[in-house]
């Protein structure tokens, strides 16, 4: 196994406004010497300066006066999945703290193993999280602490697509649509609701708890207030994909996360994954094929532009 960090600061749950990195002394036992390295001390003094950790794990830090930016990658997603668990899982005084709240925004095109990521991740941190305290019984399950929000459920109803017959405003240009297009373009950023999301998460965020839509990918519909969202839910992760974008509502939604994760993943490799799922789906390879150039690509082309705003890097290999 090897995982891979490059950062500016080796930050975590609670942040830091140094980092700490520990490396291995020349010996053949394993002994460490501990250095911490101010960010702006640091990024003057050693400029690029890496650090590599190589034994069982590889650790690389490097020291910029630029945004803080951390990329994570491992030869595969178990040790991704791992690690980030381990970032965000929280302590036991951190657990019982009834106004605690580590909102994470994780975002990336189509085909980047969005939900998979999250979801992985999430079910790590509950697992990992009884060994965070000892005061469970041992014949009683202790509480999630990590929960998943995905985007989807904020897509705009069907009936809502079929009464778009207006000019809708996209990022400061104007875009004339009617029911077909809104339909064969289902999953661009003007097919989503941003403003009940942003409600959704500010709510979130003031009073610790909220019910939040899925979707139905069999009826084609989110499912109102299907996922609940409570008090004690220490972690939760949103994922979708635009997330990360600058501009109007989408913008003050990404200034709601504490963290901001973006998955990176050969755009080509996506869409080969989103032409698998359509087909698998029931669309005929024609018209998954055309639905790729038409819709997909367009979309993760938008979306791979707002990589920049990420605080987090996640490398995607093959799953």
């Amino acid at each position: 196994m090897e995982v891979s960090w490059f950062s500016t600061t080796s930050t975590g749950l609670f942040g830091s406004s140094s980092a700490e990195i520990s490396f291995p002394k020349r010996k053949r036992r394993l002994t460490w010497n501990r250095v911490s390295i101010s960010p702006s001390k640091g990024a003057e003094r050693l400029g690029r300066t890496e650090f590599r950790l190589l034994k069982r794990h590889s650790l690389q830090v490097a020291c910029s006066q630029k945004k803080e930016v951390h990329v994570v990658e491992a030869s595969c997603m178990d040790d991704i999945y791992n690690t980030l668990a381990e970032r965000l899982v929280p302590t036991a005084a951190v657990a019982s703290n009834p106004n605690f709240k580590r909102i994470v925004g994780l975002a990336g095109p189509p085909g980047a193993g969005k939900s998979t990521i999250a979801n992985e991740i999430v079910r790590r941190i509950n697992k990992l999280w009884p060994e965070k305290s000892c005061s469970f019984d041992s014949q009683v399950d202790p509480p999630e602490v990590a929960a998943v929000i995905p985007m989807d459920g904020f897509h705009f109803y069907c009936h809502q697509l079929d009464a778009m017959e207006v000019v809708i405003p996209l990022f400061m240009t104007l875009l004339m649509s009617d029911p077909e297009e809104a339909h064969a373009r289902r999953g661009a950023p003007w097919t989503f609701d941003p403003e009940l999301l942003l409600k959704c998460l500010n709510t979130l965020r003031v009073q610790g708890s909220v019910y939040a839509p899925s979707f139905d990918h069999v009826v084609g519909d989110p499912v109102q207030d299907d996922i609940f969202v409570n008090l004690q839910h220490k972690v939760v992760i949103v994922e979708g994909n635009y997330l990360l974008l600058d501009k109007g509502v989408w913008k003050d939604i990404s200034s709601v996360f504490d963290e901001k994760w973006f998955i990176e993943v050969d755009i080509e490799t996506a869409m080969q994954r989103v032409l698998k799922r359509h087909i698998l789906t029931g669309k005929p390879p024609d018209v998954a094929k055309w639905r790729i150039e038409y819709n997909d690509r367009p979309n993760a082309e938008l979306i791979m532009k707002s990589k920049k705003n990420a605080d987090l890097i996640i490398k995607s290999v093959d799953l």
